[in-house]
């Protein structure tokens, strides 16, 4: 190992390789630690009947589609106008049937496909915010630039295995066009997966025809190339929207996350036993319609389930009892054999400062110990979903490279026992110049390209910069460095053609 005080520039040149746009990395995480679990199988099975019963006695709302209602009363349910009321055991039936364990999401780059369920874990970033935000410009709209920024920062980072979905929303294009210019970014800037549109079923049909020109026509029918979300409208109701997109990725093969989206003391009950038996409800409900829709299709079983202050209303991040929620939502997920999603760097947090920090660490190191599959919202979330940030995406990214590492678990080879260090150094000593130091030492730990850990005198003589102004610098060298991935000129050229001609068809509109 090199002398303490001749290592300057080595220093800064392994700081500026652990800071650049590396893309490299491995496509998703396999965990080699167990799943956390907070109810044995008497509090487990409580919640599987509460769900049932909810599901014979109250029943679930499918609203503005007949087709959905006529394939539930063929199925068994009782129909009473748009009330389906499902018998005990049927959704359960209706997925453990059909539904997959676990599935590849290919992307363009077979190097970059993910596979979703069992022990792996797919990171991907925040979702749906119609503002953005840096230390730079402040709070703003986004834009289709902001838009590809992320998508740009999702690519660059090894930490992150998937392009995502509406990182942000580019409010500047119309509402019922925007869809193609985002699909296309995910498609154009990146080569990882990604996630489809949902807010029509016709532009989820046209996320599907665009995905037929990346992959092929008679690759999609048998694989599974775009993933979706479709949220339930807590308590107890799908959709139209959400139903009509869910047929079209369904009848396509194409994957959907079921997620009930459950503000507890709003739209479930207070309690954490009473949120987690709803949100089963729901999620098993979107599932086994997806079934009916075409056996086999793929499903995830999404949650997100937050608290709210009882003095004001508002949704609340970070707290104890969403927690509690994840680890019991993701027991259930395992025991009806399907991939579980949730959260995510959640907060409630207005920049990227410390509140904003505890609170997204609390909720991705719980979903990382429940064993969820498909991480939403993993970097960028402030403010409860409404904003994207810069600096707090980088922060969060750092916090995703540590949970790759510690799902690594504990390494027991020979190695990993260190026990030639022991017998070198002896009692009294120290390992620092040892040969298993030396062997190890670029590699010993997780390097957080975020944290400051050089003395005071060094942090002032850097210029005092706390972690959203290192976080700054780090998303706009990111940028800087970013490369766009190859792709075969005659499918962009198809891609721009369909784009273009999808919005010549119809004109623009805010609805």
């Amino acid at each position: 190992m090199p002398v303490r005080r001749k290592r300057g520039g080595g220093r800064a040149a392994r700081k500026a390789e652990r800071t650049s746009s590396v893309t490299k990395g491995v496509p998703y995480i396999t965990r080699k630690v167990p799943f956390y679990e907070v109810l044995n199988e008497e509090g487990l099975s409580l919640i599987e009947n509460n769900a049932d019963t909810i599901l014979q006695e109250i029943g679930v709302e499918f609203r503005g589609d007949q087709e959905a209602l006529d394939l539930w009363k063929d199925a068994g349910a009782d129909i009473n106008g748009e009330r389906v009321r499902i018998p005990k055991g049927l959704c359960k039936k209706l997925v453990q049937d059909s539904a997959p364990a676990e599935f590849i999401q290919h992307a363009r780059n077979p190097e970059r496909s993910v596979r979703i369920g069992g022990k792996h874990t797919v990171l991907v970033p925040a979702y749906g915010s119609p503002f953005v935000r840096d230390l730079d410009n402040g709070r703003r709209y986004a834009t289709l630039e902001d838009f590809q920024n992320f998508v740009k920062l999702a690519y660059s980072t090894p930490y992150l295995h998937h392009s995502g979905g509406t990182i942000c929303e580019p409010v500047e294009l119309p509402v019922n066009k925007r869809h193609l210019d985002m699909v296309y970014t995910h498609m154009r800037y990146s080569d990882k997966p990604f996630m489809g549109s949902v807010t029509a079923p016709e532009r989820a049909q046209d996320t599907v025809d665009m995905a037929k020109v990346l992959f092929g026509e008679s690759f999609l029918q048998d694989n599974t190339v775009v993933i979706s979300l479709i949220n339930a409208n807590s308590p107890l109701v799908w959709d139209q929207t959400m139903i009509g997109a869910l047929k079209v990725y369904a009848v396509n093969n194409q994957a959907c996350v079921i997620s009930p989206f459950c503000i507890s003391g709003a739209m479930s009950p207070v309690t954490i036993a009473a949120t987690s038996a709803q949100l089963y409800a729901e999620a098993l409900s979107g599932m086994a319609f997806a079934q009916l829709v075409r056996p086999g299709a793929p499903v995830v079983f999404g949650t997100f389930s937050s608290s709210m202050s009882m003095q004001s209303g508002a949704p609340t991040f970070g707290t104890p009892e969403p927690q509690l929620v994840i680890y019991i939502v993701a027991s259930l997920a395992r025991r009806l054999g399907v991939p579980f999603r949730s959260g995510g760097g959640l907060n409630s947090a207005k920049i990227a400062d410390a509140q904003a920090a505890y609170e997204a660490a609390n909720t991705l190191q719980h979903a990382m110990l429940a064993g969820v599959n498909f991480m939403l919202h993993t970097t960028g979330w402030l403010e409860g979903g409404l904003v994207m940030s810069y600096e707090k995406f980088i922060m969060d990214m750092d916090q995703a490279g540590m949970i790759h590492s510690f799902l690594e678990g504990v390494d027991l080879s020979e190695n990993g026992q260190g026990m030639d260090a022991l017998r070198e150094v002896g009692p009294g000593q120290h390992f620092l110049d040892c040969d298993h130091t030396r062997a190890n030492f670029e590699k010993a730990f997780f390097r957080s390209s975020v944290s400051d850990n050089n003395s005071f005198e060094q942090w002032e003589a850097d210029g005092s910069l706390d972690t959203s102004q290192r976080a700054n610098k780090i998303f706009k060298k990111m940028l800087e460095e970013y490369e766009m991935p190859a792709m075969d000129t005659a499918v962009n050229e198809a891609l721009l053609e369909f784009v273009h001609k999808r919005k010549e068809s119809f004109p623009d509109s805010n609805y």
